[in-house]
Order: C-alpha cells, then structure tokens, then sequence
C-alpha cells in the first residue's frame, strides 16, 4: 500500500478519479478537500489527453477544481492500461467517473467489472440523464438540464424569456450529490463489507434544487414562472432601488416585516389592505414594490441595510466578485485558501463551505501537471522502473 499520506478526516480513502470536465471533479474535489488520497487517471498526451481541461490547465478553473490530487497518465484504451487501473482498484475504496453510460463499459471500467476486482469498491457515476432510460446515452452539460430542469423557466424576468443561471448549478450540484452518496456508501459498507454503486446525473441533480419550485407542481398543480430579482411567492423580497444602487432586502414573518416598515417610517404598510397580510401583498405586488421603491430611493445603501439589519430585517449588497472578496465577514471566513504550485506559486482556491471544529479541510495539494505523480504511483503498486519505461515507450503511460 502507498506510503504517501494525507491529513484530513479521508486520509485513510483511496480515490481513483477518471473524471472529466466539471460534474464529476466537483464530486471527486469534495473527498480531496477532506484528506482523500486522490490519483486523477487521464489519457497520456500520445492518446489525445488533455485532463478533461475545459480550459487552460495552469489557468483558475482547472487549478481550483482540481486542487488536492496527484495525477497518473494512462491509457484505457490499451489493454495494459486496463490491467494497470485493475491494479489500482485493488488497493482503493472509491472510483468516480462521468464518462457516457455506454463509454466505461467499452473500457471494460464499469461498476460491475471493477467490482470483480475489489467487492469493497463504492463506485460513483455523473451522467447527463442517468444510467438508463431513453435519453441515457445523450450527452449531457449543464444549460441543457438547466432547461430540462425547469429553472431557466423561473430564472429571469418576467416576459424576457428564459435565461440560465450564471455558474453551472446542474454540473455542481450533481456533484455533490454524487460526493454525498459516497460518503453514504462508504458509512454502510462499514456495516455490510461491500461495496455499491453511487450515480447521480445532471437532470436529476437540477430536479431534485428545484425544491419548492417544484414541489409547488408536483403537491399543488401550480406551473411557477420568472419573478426576476423578487422572492418567487414572498412580497416584499428581492431588490430594491437606492440613492446610490440597489440592494437586497427580505422580511421574512410578521415580526420581520414590521421592523421594515418601522424602517421605512410607513407604519400604514402594516395595516393598509393592499400591504397587510402575506397574501394580499402578493396578490398586489406591482403596487407594493412601487411603494417601496419609492421610499428606499430616499436613502443610501448602507444606510438601509444597516438600519435594517438593526431591526432584525435581512438586508444586504449586491457585489461583484472583486467586493465580494474585500467584504470583512468574507475574509474572516477565509473563503479564498492558499495553496503553493511549482509553477503558478502561491494562488488562492476556493475553500469547501463547511466548518468542522476538529478535523478541518485540508488544502495541501495543487492541482496537478499531467502524469506528475507517474513514477511513485506506479511504485506503490509493483511496478518498477524497469517496467515503467517499457509502458511509456508503449504509449501507455
């Protein structure tokens, strides 16, 4: 078994990556963010590698996305490079892959021949649509199961047709999905000795965020449509013009919304037919925000959302990425994480959004340059130098 050993609460979990793109190194990205020993598997440059890029390697998406891994070139399509994944399967706990369904059985990488290897195995798949049914073998990226998914539908404002999200909600969320689901598996095979099966798929991912968007058809029959920057059923919730820009604002509850009126020194909001309940508010929407915006335009931006958060009433900015990162709560919460690269030097990833107060995330490894780990990974498994360059002169490594 390898020598190489990570911190982190995963440390002891082998994950043998062969990912690409977006959805599935999301899912991978988790279980390195917590220690994993991570080798990403991808296709030597000889077999048309490039390690599922989808843009520079050295460049940020790639360097965030794929923080925490050593990197293995190899060949599936060549029978050693087969034999050689076989091999690594026996000394891991986790697969992940998101190639098309059709795709890791041609291999000969599927679930069910690496289960025969290692019956520990807890082996995740990302697809588009699923592992069955009639559009499984459709290749699937995220504005499609947007689409598919009802939320380009309720994105938008009202009248200007759909629009997509502007980060790729499916791809992340099937995801971390997926990373849920191993986390799961591995936790019973505690209990049952064996291994499963995990999939997830970018359809069923946007479906099931749809939440009570969706459950609003499914329970009630209602057909939700765009609201643009407003809370979809709750009124007053959304943007609201300043003196000086916009910002957000979100009574939520009764307590809530008095303290907004307060604010506004409207305490007639609170009883005038039109403002005072929840549903009559959302029965007169266009006149209630004309109403409010007629009154928050009188006053600066910080001045409102600072006297709202005062009286207990959700308020905040709307930044751009830059005001983000410079806002004092978010660097309190280091959100952005420094790791060291050979070549990049340090940069700033993106840390995982959860806290754990006795075994934190651990942002130790860079994303890796193709095939920089070859030699020791090759090593931990019995494979000599000798042999090694025998495989790369074979374009199998």
């Amino acid at each position: 078994m390898s020598a190489f050993k990570r911190e982190g609460p995963l440390s002891h979990i082998r994950v043998i990556d062969l990912t690409r793109v977006r959805a599935g190194p999301t899912a991978v990205r988790q279980l390195a963010d917590w220690g994993a020993d991570v080798i990403k598997v991808e296709a030597p440059a000889s077999a048309g590698g490039d390690g599922g890029l989808g843009g520079p390697r050295h460049g940020p998406d790639f360097q965030n996305l794929h923080r925490g891994k050593r990197s293995l070139t190899l060949n599936l399509k060549q029978p050693r490079g087969v034999e050689i994944l076989n091999k690594l399967v026996e000394t891991a706990d986790v697969v992940v892959e998101n190639f098309r369904p059709d795709v890791k059985h041609r291999l000969g990488v599927d679930y069910e021949s690496l289960a025969k290897v290692n019956p520990r195995l807890v082996y995740g798949s990302v697809s588009g649509f699923g592992q069955s049914g009639p559009y499984y073998e459709r290749p699937g990226v995220d504005q499609i199961a947007q689409g598919m998914g009802g939320l380009m539908s309720v994105t938008g404002a009202p009248g200007e047709g759909p629009m997509r999200v502007g980060i790729p909600v499916a791809d992340l969320t099937a995801g971390l999905h997926c990373a849920l689901g191993i986390l799961v598996a591995l936790i019973e095979r505690d209990n049952s000795g064996k291994g499963q099966w995990v999939q997830s798929s970018l359809l069923e991912a946007q479906i099931s965020m749809m939440d009570f968007q969706a459950a609003r058809y499914t329970i009630a029959g209602e057909v939700p449509g765009q609201a643009g920057n407003e809370h979809p059923t709750g009124v007053p919730m959304g943007v609201f013009e300043t003196a000086d820009g916009l910002i957000n604002i979100a009574p939520a509850g009764r307590r809530s919304y008095e303290g907004f009126c307060a604010v506004l020194d409207r305490p007639d909001f609170l009883e005038h037919p039109d403002f005072a309940t929840p549903a009559a508010r959302y029965k007169n929407r266009p006149k209630v925000i004309a109403a409010i915006n007629e009154e928050t335009r009188k006053r600066t931006s910080a001045d409102l959302i600072e006297a709202f958060n005062k009286a207990g009433v959700p308020s905040g900015p709307i930044y751009t990425m830059d005001q983000t990162f410079a806002d004092p709560q978010v660097q309190h919460l280091k959100m952005a994480t420094t790791v060291h690269h050979d070549a990049l030097g340090d940069i700033d990833v993106i840390r995982s959004g959860v806290d754990m107060t006795r075994t934190p995330a651990v942002y130790d490894l860079p994303a890796p340059d193709p095939g920089q780990h070859n030699d020791e990974i090759l090593r931990e498994i019995g494979i000599d130098r000798s042999a090694q360059e025998s495989l790369r002169s074979d374009d199998v490594i």
